[in-house]
């Protein structure tokens, strides 16, 4: 066993009491909670479990949405329950805690400020979920860290839901007091205590001079491949964000593919699918285009990658669009994930070739109403499948020239009546798809015209980092003459 594993598995067999207790016995650690809306459950740890003294200099409860409107200000989305809310709240206190504080306690004293803001409900009338984080120096006088995380309840009853908070902010504050920690150890002490089931985390993210060993690429991808997150978001920028104030009250337009890298057709059909989509919703606002690659196609020969998957989401976010790292097989499972966050339209780009997978009932074995209540959950007057002709030499695939087995045909057909599954283009509109397959087969028989059909950035990103097998240019030596 790793020391890191060791030490987890340490802390594993501690309770949340006695985390908070030895949180309050440490001499140096100091600082203010501050909880607003349904979180107002981690600081009554700490001062149950004695000598809180030592470690709470203020703590705050605005519960009042007036009250919290004048001690942190207004968003402009007019949200209280949002990671600019939250960053408010972290600033605000710590600032106030180093200012009052620092001169006279500040070289024995590491400062944290713990916030968070949260929305629970009973008989999941609605989403309950909250964002909470931990401002914190690891040496007196250090430059301050940030840890955040977006979390959802999934337990039935608000208690339920409080008490999972209480666990994950006690968690979250032994995590800032623990440092240093690996990606593996932070994950597991955030999730200590705490039942399968209770929280989806979909999003954490550390920075801080004391956090630059922590990727947080890898730390946001570790939630999913743990299950405790079904996805995570990568802005264009390739930062961490959520999906949550991304997504919400957004049209999304989705295109699933490996992008092992991108090429221009998949950006073709980005583009015509966000064309198509003011015709099939002319009344909805622009979408929000997104690229999704799921956690078995970020595997390489049967085995995952961690700088594959870097590369891929550096390649895809270059382009200008937002990535979707996602735990998703079947696309209904992805519908409803996207349901939980926006009620406007959603559109999901994929090829003709694949309507033969989307229409084959295997894939629904394990749904008590097969394929009728896959395929009956996915489409809707506000969910459509897109599709882009295949074109494969002098043939062309599109949804008239795709004919399913007799048992589904006329579900096929009722779908294609109701203009749910709908051509977004004619087969002479287009050129042949370019695969990602078909860039790697290029590679690896070094041929040079790849090139050609990658965007621009990417392909220089290729060359010039060595990515998805590219070989160095030889070097060439220089002639001397006499």
């Amino acid at each position: 066993m790793t020391t890191a594993a060791k030490k987890a598995a340490a802390r594993s067999e501690r309770t949340t009491q006695a985390k908070a207790h030895e949180v309050n016995e440490s001499a140096m650690l100091y600082g203010t909670f501050a909880e607003i809306g349904a979180g107002q459950e981690v600081a009554r740890h700490f001062f149950m479990a004695g000598k809180a003294s030592q470690t709470i200099a203020k703590t705050i409860s605005a519960y009042d949405m007036i009250y919290s409107d004048e001690i942190y200000g207004k968003e402009a989305s007019g949200r209280y329950v949002c990671e600019s809310r939250l960053l408010k709240m972290l600033t605000k206190e710590y600032d106030l805690l180093d200012k009052r504080l620092s001169k006279i306690r500040g070289d024995t004293t590491t400062f944290f400020a713990f916030a968070d803001t949260v929305a629970t409900s009973d008989l999941a009338k609605r989403q309950s979920h909250g964002w909470m984080g931990v401002r914190f120096q690891t040496t007196p006088h250090g430059r301050p860290n940030d840890i955040i995380v977006h979390v959802r309840m999934l337990d039935r009853y608000r208690l339920l839901q409080q008490e999972a908070l209480g666990t994950m902010g006690v968690n979250l504050v032994y995590a800032a007091a623990k440092q240093p920690m690996e990606v593996s150890e932070l994950i597991s002490t955030l999730v200590e205590n705490i039942k399968d089931g209770q929280v989806v985390i979909d999003m954490v993210r550390a920075t801080g001079p004391d956090m630059e060993h922590i990727n947080n690429y890898l730390l946001n991808l570790e939630l999913v491949r743990r299950g405790l997150a079904e996805a995570v978001l990568f802005s264009p920028e390739q930062d961490i964000i959520s999906v949550s104030d991304t997504l919400y009250g957004k049209p999304v337009i989705i295109e699933r593919g490996s992008f092992h890298p991108v090429t221009n057709s998949h950006l073709d059909l980005m583009k015509r699918g966000a064309e198509y989509f003011k015709t099939a919703f002319p009344n909805a606002k622009e979408p929000l285009p997104l690229f999704e690659v799921t956690m078995n196609q970020l595997e390489v020969q049967g085995r995952f990658e961690e700088q594959d998957f870097l590369d891929r989401v550096r390649a895809l976010a270059s382009t200008g669009h937002h990535v979707l790292v996602s735990n998703f097989q079947l696309f209904f499972k992805l519908k409803n994930y996207l349901r939980q966050y926006t009620k406007e339209p959603i559109a999901m780009i994929v090829g003709a070739r694949l309507l033969e997978k989307l229409f084959n009932e295997d894939y629904y074995k394990d749904l008590d109403g097969g394929i009728m209540e896959g395929l009956g959950k996915f489409l809707g007057r506000f969910t459509r499948l897109f599709v882009y002709p295949f074109r494969s030499g002098d043939s062309c695939m599109t949804t008239k020239t795709y004919f399913p087995p007799k048992n589904v045909a006329n579900l096929y057909k009722h779908f294609l009546d109701l203009g749910w599954v709908v051509d977004m283009a004619d087969c002479e509109e287009i050129s042949e798809f370019i695969t990602s397959e078909k860039i790697h087969e290029m590679i690896r028989s070094g041929k040079k015209d790849w090139i050609k059909y990658v965007p621009e950035q990417v392909a220089h990103m290729i060359q010039e980092d060595l990515l998805f097998g590219v070989k160095p240019a030889p070097k060439t030596s220089a002639k001397t003459s006499s």
